[in-house]
């Protein structure tokens, strides 16, 4: 009797400590709202696929669909993705707050966060924005998103909004205390988590999916890992939304989708005990 308590005392043992020691990865999908194929991609990645987190833009046409999509996934982590930009040219949107120094002279965000040679002069950092325009800015959207989706975890920046200096940095750090939201960045080790990326080429849809399993076959036990992607699918929708140096966007993230809710891929993650994680599960 005693063997045998021993026997099941060392395997369960064994299985935690494999469990502790597996990577652990949160795929986070990017841009909920901003299309409606984007928010069915969105939740089609979550439901039948690998995706862990989502990243909802509040100032974007879809962000009511979005809300009423989240509440019928309720567990999975959700971040607010904020943003200074409207950057499709066929579709855009407004600052929630006045914000009339992050306006153009149509009202809506510029397209750009930095100068871009396609669109001169209607970058951001280009115009005289001000620090106090973008903290009210970055509140409303906490705020409302809040409001509606309670659960939010987390904050990140869209187009890399929330690295324009010292001072937004600074601004982002103390809006993430004060509203007690996590906030990663690339130089940030606070979780100790590291970004990843596709391994390989990544246009097609096969690509994707051989580039994501490698990806996938080079993370080490112990540590925690951060892939971030745009799901979409390839509808008419989609394929009007697209802006100068990127045009393909249906293609390409239609390709998200695919790899995302891949069997291969699936089977990969499962084989080598990976953990899919949420912003939400950093704090444990």
């Amino acid at each position: 009797m005693k063997k045998e308590c021993l026997a099941l005392f060392l395997l369960v043992a064994s299985l935690t400590t494999g469990y502790a020691q597996a990577p652990r990865l949160i795929v986070r999908g990017d841009d909920m709202g901003y299309a409606h194929s984007g928010n069915e991609a969105l939740v089609q990645c979550y439901q039948a696929g690998i995706e862990s987190s989502i990243e909802v833009i509040v100032p974007s046409p879809w962000f009511p669909e979005a809300v009423e999509m989240l509440k019928q996934i309720p567990n999975v982590d959700v971040g607010i993705h904020l943003t200074l930009t409207s950057e499709w040219d066929n579709v855009k949107w407004r600052p929630v707050s006045a914000g009339p120094s992050l306006r153009d002279a149509d009202g809506y965000f510029y397209p750009m966060i930095y100068p871009n040679k396609n669109y001169p002069k209607r970058a951001l950092v280009e115009n005289d924005w001000k620090l106090e325009d973008i903290e009210r800015e970055f509140r409303a959207q906490i705020e409302l998103g809040r409001k509606w989706i309670p659960r939010i975890s987390h904050i990140s920046g869209h187009m890399g909004c929330t690295g324009m200096g010292d001072e937004v940095k600074a601004l982002v750090q103390k809006l993430a205390k004060e509203y007690n939201v996590i906030h990663l960045d690339r130089n940030s080790q606070e979780y100790d988590v590291t970004t990843v990326g596709y391994v390989g080429a990544h246009a097609t849809s096969a690509e994707k999916v051989e580039s994501f399993c490698k990806m996938l076959e080079s993370l080490e036990s112990g540590k925690t890992y951060l892939f971030v992607d745009h799901p979409g699918l390839d509808t008419p929708e989609l394929r009007a939304i697209h802006h100068i140096g990127y045009e393909q966007v249906a293609i390409d993230r239609q390709g998200v989708t695919d790899a995302w809710t891949s069997p291969r891929v699936k089977e990969l993650i499962k084989s080598r005990g990976i953990q899919l994680i949420g912003y939400r599960d950093l704090r444990e």
